[in-house]
C-alpha cells in the first residue's frame, strides 16, 4: 500500500500564531484500511457513481440548494490505536454517499483549514498557541499516572496530543465555517459538514475528544446575518460546550437530547432543570433546553419527543436558521452509546427539521462504530437532497470497503446490531414529564427575542477574502481539466 498520500503535513504558517516558532512534527505512519486508487480505478468508480445516480433518479432537489463541505486530509489523522474516535469514519461515509451518486445532487466544496484568526473568534490565544505548538505524545500522560497534570486538558487519554493535531482541528473548523458562510451568502439552504460537530470543546479547554468547537465558530458567523439561531444536538452526550458558549444570550437557543447519568456518564451535565441562567434578568434565561434520557430509548419514543419539543420551540422561539448536530453515538450498537435508536429514527430528526423550511447546517459529531456512522450520515445526506425514498437500502455492490459494514443494508435490525435490544428505561410517564417541563419553560420565552447583541462577532471578511482568493487560484489551476465532467448534465433538474 502506498502510504505517501497519508503522511501528515505540518500546519501551514498562515494558520498558526505569527509569533510562535513551530518545529516540523515527526510524523507517525499507521495502518488504515485504505489503499490509493489509481486514475483508472477512479474513472471506473466515477462511471459507477453516474449509473447509480441515474438508476435512483438522484437529481438536484426542487426549490432549494444543498451543499456538501469536506476536506479529505482530515480522514488521514489518527487519535491512537485504542482511542474510540476514528476519523476513518469520514472516509467510509464519503464512499457510501458517493456510491449512491448523491454528489451529483449537491454543490460539493473542498474546504480549506480555518485560519488562526478565525479560530480566535471563539478560542483564547494562549490555548490556540499551545494547541499549535505542543509536541505529539505517543502515550497519554494519564496512563501510568492518573493524577499527572495536563495543560488545557490536552495530553490525557480523552484528548491526546496526536500527530497533526492542530491541522486536524483547523480543517474541522474550516468545513463548518465554510458551511455557515454558504448559508449566510444564500448560496445554500442546507449545508452539510460531517467533519464538524465537536460540541464539547470550551474556549480554553479540550474536552471529550473535542479540541476546537467548530459549532460555536459557525454559529458566530450565522449571528452576523441571522437574528436567531436554534442549535439542536442529538448526540448521546450533552452538548455542554455549545450551551456554555451561548449561555447568556437570547439570540441562540440550545436544545440537547442526551443520555443523563451524572455520576457515571460524560459529561454529567444537562439535567431537565438546567435551563440557562437562574436570573430572570439574564437574557439567556430559559434558552437552554435539556432533554435527559435513559438507556434503551426507541425510534418511536425519540421521534415523538423530538417533534413534540422542536415543534413547540419553533413556534415560540421562531429561529431564522437551524444548526443541527447529528452525533451518531446515539445509535444502537455504538461503542459508547446505550440507546436502541436505529438509522431511521435518527434520520427522522433531520427530516423533521428539513420540513420546517428554515436554512440549516447539519454537523457530524460523536459516533464510534464507523459502519453505523456511515450508514446514518449517508441516509441523512439522502434526506437533505430528498432522495431517501428512491435509493435502494441494499448497499451498492461497488461501494468501497463494503465488507466493513458486515450487514449489506443501510437499515440493519436491532437483532442484527445488538442480538438483543437493551432494556428500555424510559417510561411513557417520564417522557410526558419532560415534554411538559419544556413547554412550561417556553412560556417564558418571548416570541421575538431581541436581535441586539452587546458583543458582535468579529468581522473576518478581509482575512477570508485573502486566503480564499489564493486557494481558489490554486484550485482552478489544478482542476481546469475537470470542466467537461462538471458540465455533463447529471443531477441538473432543480425547478420549483
Amino acid at each position: 500500500m502506498d502510504l505517501d498520500a497519508y503522511r501528515f503535513k505540518p500546519p501551514k504558517p498562515n494558520y498558526l500564531p505569527k509569533d510562535v516558532e513551530v518545529d516540523e512534527p515527526v510524523v507517525e505512519e499507521y495502518n488504515i484500511p485504505m489503499g490509493r486508487a489509481d486514475d483508472r480505478e477512479n474513472a471506473i468508480f466515477y462511471n459507477k457513481m453516474k449509473r447509480a445516480a441515474q438508476e435512483y433518479n438522484i437529481v438536484r432537489p426542487k426549490g432549494y440548494t444543498v451543499s456538501y463541505h469536506a476536506n479529505p486530509e482530515m480522514e488521514k489523522h489518527h487519535f491512537g490505536q485504542t482511542h474510540p474516535m476514528k476519523p476513518w469514519r469520514l472516509t467510509l461515509t464519503k464512499s457510501l454517499v458517493s456510491s449512491y451518486g448523491m454528489p451529483f445532487a449537491m454543490d460539493n466544496y473542498l474546504t480549506r483549514a480555518a485560519t488562526y484568526e478565525e479560530l480566535k473568534s471563539f478560542h483564547a490565544s494562549e490555548y490556540l498557541e499551545y494547541l499549535g505548538t505542543a509536541p505529539a505524545e505517543d502515550m497519554p500522560r494519564d496512563i501510568d499516572n492518573p493524577d499527572k497534570e495536563v495543560k488545557f486538558n490536552l495530553g490525557g487519554s480523552d484528548c491526546p496530543l496526536f500527530h497533526g493535531l492542530y491541522d486536524y482541528c483547523s480543517m474541522s473548523a474550516g468545513g463548518s465555517l465554510d458551511a455557515a458562510r454558504k448559508i449566510c451568502n444564500k448560496q445554500s439552504d442546507i449545508a452539510i459538514a460531517w467533519g464538524g460537530g465537536l460540541h464539547h470543546a470550551k474556549r480554553s479547554e479540550a474536552s471529550g475528544f473535542c479540541y476546537i468547537n467548530d459549532i460555536v465558530i459557525a454559529v458566530l458567523q450565522l449571528l452576523r446575518c441571522y437574528p436567531r439561531v436554534l442549535y439542536i444536538d442529538i448526540d448521546v452526550h450533552h452538548g455542554d460546550g455549545v450551551e456554555e458558549a451561548f449561555f447568556s444570550t437570547d439570540r441562540v437557543m440550545t436544545v440537547s437530547f442526551h443520555k443523563y447519568q451524572p455520576d457515571i456518564f460524560f459529561p454529567g451535565t444537562g439535567g431537565l432543570d438546567d435551563n440557562g441562567p437562574k436570573s430572570e434578568h439574564n437574557p439567556g434565561a430559559h434558552h437552554a433546553i435539556n432533554v435527559p434520557l435513559n438507556d434503551g430509548i426507541t425510534d418511536e419514543q425519540y421521534q415523538y419527543l423530538f417533534e413534540s419539543i422542536i415543534g413547540k420551540i419553533n413556534e415560540h422561539f421562531r429561529p431564522s436558521v437551524i444548526a443541527l448536530q447529528c452525533g451518531a453515538d446515539s445509535l444502537a450498537g455504538d461503542r459508547l452509546g446505550r440507546f436502541n435508536l436505529q438509522v431511521q429514527g435518527h434520520g427522522a430528526c433531520v427530516e423533521y427539521c428539513k420540513k420546517l423550511g428554515i436554512p440549516m447546517i447539519i454537523f457530524g459529531g460523536g459516533g464510534y462504530t464507523p459502519r453505523n456512522v456511515a450508514r446514518a450520515w449517508s441516509f441523512e445526506t439522502s434526506i437533505a437532497i430528498d432522495c431517501h425514498t428512491k435509493i435502494n437500502p441494499i448497499i451498492p455492490q461497488h461501494a468501497p470497503w463494503r465488507d466493513r459494514f458486515i450487514h449489506d443494508t443501510l437499515f440493519p435490525t436491532l437483532e442484527q446490531i445488538l442480538g438483543e435490544p437493551r432494556a428500555n428505561r424510559n417510561t411513557a410517564k417520564r417522557l410526558q414529564e419532560i415534554i411538559q417541563h419544556v413547554h412550561d419553560q417556553l412560556r417564558f420565552v418571548n416570541h421575538a427575542p431581541s436581535v441586539q447583541s452587546a458583543i458582535i462577532p468579529p468581522d473576518l471578511e478581509g482575512i477570508r477574502d485573502d486566503v480564499e482568493a489564493r486557494l481558489k487560484e490554486e484550485h482552478e489551476e489544478k482542476n481546469d481539466g475537470l470542466r467537461q465532467d462538471r458540465e455533463e448534465g447529471i443531477g441538473i433538474p432543480m425547478e420549483f
